[in-house]
């Protein structure tokens, strides 16, 4: 790979974006804990689920149906395979936009195993049909199959074993309340503290033979957004130029500079993250400014600037929504080195903004 290649990746494929690609879903699969026990972060949600997996087996029944929500990255599918792994049943993994018919649900459902868990990932995107079919299935293990078509069509009952439905959604306040009520048992998944992100790359660290010391860990995992998949997509990014630039060993000067080759800042925004701060400070005087003027500004769509860039600007404190626009905060001033204009100093400018 051409070093100078990594300044016009798209935001779609973004070192710092926390949808997976293929070479993520590899990776993934390799460096998936097994078990609870192995899986770091999520305290609670750890906790309140191996109380509900520990009754179920002790019971000998079939686990409560599970919803699991958060930003992508954060570990929904690892831990649906830890699901199935801790109550000794097969996955079945499929996702709702890949359902739009309430036949594939239905032939999905009927070959289902005793037991076996359903793995649904990105419920909310079900069709309707299929989504009011799975709510009969998920409270009674029951379809009703429609067989022929107008006055001649017939309802033919078919029975499901007893399995367990984990779904997972980015989006749960799309999620239908009949949806959602079905569900036993509800998580929802928390951004990383650095801490435990530094234990996340150790790990991975060691199962791709990878060595780093404590401050190279803790310089990836200040950089990761609170997400495992963008620190375990760091950490290979720096594997990578540790090999090449030095001697393997990943230390904080060397993850420093590789991450800086890579356009990846101490705070862990990137190329594009800085273009919409830089374009709302420099140009428009930290704002308000709306939103299709501040595209056109940093030469992007307004979808990508409003889903791909703004919410983690907005999870930091650098950026705010306002019905003016967007503004700028204090720190973003200070994250960039610039000095606000005396009118946003003194209070005045912003103050206005939110009714002060």
């Amino acid at each position: 790979m051409n070093w100078d290649d990594t300044t016009d990746t798209p935001a779609g494929e973004r070192l710092v974006g926390s949808v997976a690609d293929g070479e993520d879903q590899a990776v993934e699969a390799a460096l998936r804990p097994k078990d609870l026990g192995e899986f770091i972060g999520q305290e609670k949600v750890r906790e309140q689920l191996d109380l509900v997996l520990r009754a179920a087996r002790a019971r000998g029944a079939t686990a409560d149906h599970v919803l699991l929500s958060g930003a992508p990255g954060l570990g929904k599918t690892t831990l649906s395979m830890i699901i199935a792994a801790e109550m000794g049943a097969p996955i079945r993994v499929t996702s709702g936009p890949a359902i739009q018919h309430a036949g594939d649900l239905a032939a999905i459902l009927s070959s289902l195993q005793e037991g076996e868990v359903l793995f649904l990932d990105e419920i909310h995107r079900m069709s309707r049909p299929a989504e009011e079919m799975l709510y009969m299935a998920m409270e009674d293990f029951r379809v009703d199959v429609i067989v022929g078509k107008g006055p001649g069509a017939t309802a033919i009952p078919l029975e499901l074993p007893p399995f367990t439905l984990v779904g997972a959604t980015t989006r749960a306040g799309l999620l239908p309340p009949p949806l959602r009520d079905r569900f036993g048992f509800t998580a929802h998944m928390e951004f990383y503290e650095p801490a435990e992100l530094e234990r996340v790359v150790h790990r991975s660290a060691s199962l791709l033979d990878v060595e780093i010391d404590t401050a190279g860990a803790a310089e990836i995992a200040g950089r990761s957004r609170g997400t495992p998949r963008i620190a375990n997509r760091l950490l290979r990014r720096v594997r990578d130029y540790a090999q090449v630039k030095a001697d393997g060993v990943i230390t904080r000067e060397i993850a420093a500079a590789a991450l800086a080759v890579y356009e990846v800042d101490p705070r862990g925004l990137d190329r594009l993250d800085r273009a919409v701060l830089q374009a709302l400070l420099k140009l428009f005087g930290g704002g308000p400014v709306g939103l299709s003027t501040l595209a056109v500004a940093v030469g992007e769509e307004r979808e990508t600037v409003e889903e791909v860039a703004e919410p983690f600007l907005v999870r930091e404190g650098l950026l705010a929504r306002t019905p003016r626009g967007r503004v700028a905060t204090p720190a973003a001033w200070a994250h960039l080195g610039l000095t606000p204009p005396r009118s946003q100093t003194a209070g005045n400018g912003q103050g206005d903004l939110f009714g002060a």
